[in-house]
């Protein structure tokens, strides 16, 4: 049985070309990049030339605004936690009710610390609260962290604007935007953005798990939270992941020539994907609506039924969806996304993601396509909610 992948927003398959850009490095090229002596150099210039990549990647100013990281949770508390510590002053922090857990749960730990936390809303079809948040703002606020994209529902916030509102409201206030689940997908241009600080994470855009990326503009002042050596300028301790970065920056490039097939053969696959379900699944519901998202994802719930039963059965025909970020998929709480979103309790535990990437094929889509309806029909017909079931299909015919 073949296996069909559409769980990229989890993770994405290492693109071959990354993998072989990193093998010297794991093999021949192993010295320390700080080492003085030739055989280092060639590790050093390496990570030198993977930093201007990034710096092309992010459309940054200069080289020194790249920091290199582990992953997203990583860049994030690093750009959070770094921009706290140099104002302890200010107590008060704005995110919203939809960001990925290593933000979420990072603030909520920084309530437990005694900052004053302030959760943006969104309306039904996930887009941000916009005059809330210019509400909220105040002299008081240290840090806004809002995501570029929900790794959830696809919805992109209006990043630009939000920059705009932020520094019209307190020019000294930080904009940390968490970029990982755009990256690939749509362009990044921190300094259109207006952003501060900007993350990502390899492994969303086919290099390996393990390694990501902190744009950190001039102007902003960071404290570590790893003490040691003099790596990455002193703001990062610890040897630099040679091979993972050069792997990173490979990925960089590929995904940088990819945007046009994202923007456009991704999303008819997407599309394509969406279309047939809605069509014949008559308990299926589009959660988001049709707003500005990213090419490759749709959230779909299907009503009475629960989610996990979906996947197993999908699992069992080769297929890889989720039930939300993977990060939380071990819980059995009900999406956090999608209560902000007040999408009904009839939908929401039986919601599922499909995320594509520039691996996913028609013959994939296809195949789902064809199996979708009658998972949905065992499914439904084995549901104890069969008298709702029956008058939401005449509502719906």
């Amino acid at each position: 049985m073949s296996l069909i992948y559409l769980d990229n927003n989890a993770t994405t398959k290492v693109d071959p070309q990354v993998v072989e850009a990193m093998m010297p490095f794991l093999t021949d090229e192993y010295a320390n990049p700080s080492s003085i002596y030739d055989f280092a150099k060639r590790s050093n210039h390496a990570v030198k030339e993977a930093r201007g990549v990034l710096k092309d990647f992010f459309n940054a100013e200069n080289e020194k605004e790249i920091i290199f990281t582990s992953c997203g949770s990583e860049s994030a508390n690093m750009a959070i936690r770094g921009v706290l510590n140099m104002n302890k002053n200010k107590r008060h922090v704005i995110t919203t009710k939809v960001e990925h857990p290593c933000v979420l749960n990072l603030y909520q730990a920084l309530e437990k610390e005694g900052y004053k936390v302030d959760y943006i809303g969104v309306n039904s079809n996930g887009e941000l609260d916009l005059a809330e948040l210019s509400e909220k703002i105040s002299d008081d606020t240290a840090i806004v962290s809002i995501m570029y994209a929900n790794n959830e529902t696809g919805v992109i916030f209006p990043i630009e604007k939000i920059s705009e509102i932020i520094k019209s409201k307190n020019k000294e206030t930080k904009f940390f935007v968490d970029a990982v689940q755009v990256s690939g997908k749509i362009p990044i241009d921190v300094q259109a953005m207006g952003a501060d600080l900007v993350g990502v994470s390899g492994h969303k855009f086919h290099a390996p798990k393990g390694i990501g990326a902190l744009y950190v503009n001039s102007k902003t002042l960071l404290k570590p939270l790893i003490i040691g050596g003099h790596q990455e300028r002193g703001r990062r301790a610890g040897t630099e992941n040679v091979p993972y970065i050069v792997g990173m920056a490979k990925a960089a490039e590929l995904a940088t020539d990819h945007l046009k097939y994202e923007a456009t053969e991704v999303k008819r696959l997407r599309d394509k994907l969406e279309a047939n379900i809605l069509k014949n699944v008559f308990n299926a519901r589009l959660n988001a609506g049709i707003v500005n998202r990213v090419p490759n994802t749709t959230n779909i719930g299907f009503e009475y039924i629960e989610g996990e039963l979906i996947l197993l059965h999908l699992s069992d025909l080769g297929i890889c969806a989720s039930s939300g970020s993977a990060c939380t998929s071990g819980s059995l709480e009900p999406s956090h996304v999608l209560r902000a979103m007040n999408v009904p309790f009839t939908a929401i535990h039986g919601s599922i993601r499909f995320s594509l990437s520039k691996y996913t094929t028609e013959k994939d889509i296809d195949y789902v396509c064809e199996k979708m309806p009658s998972i949905i029909e065992k499914l439904t017909n084995l549901s104890p909610f069969q008298d709702e079931l029956e008058a939401l299909k005449k509502l719906r015919q």
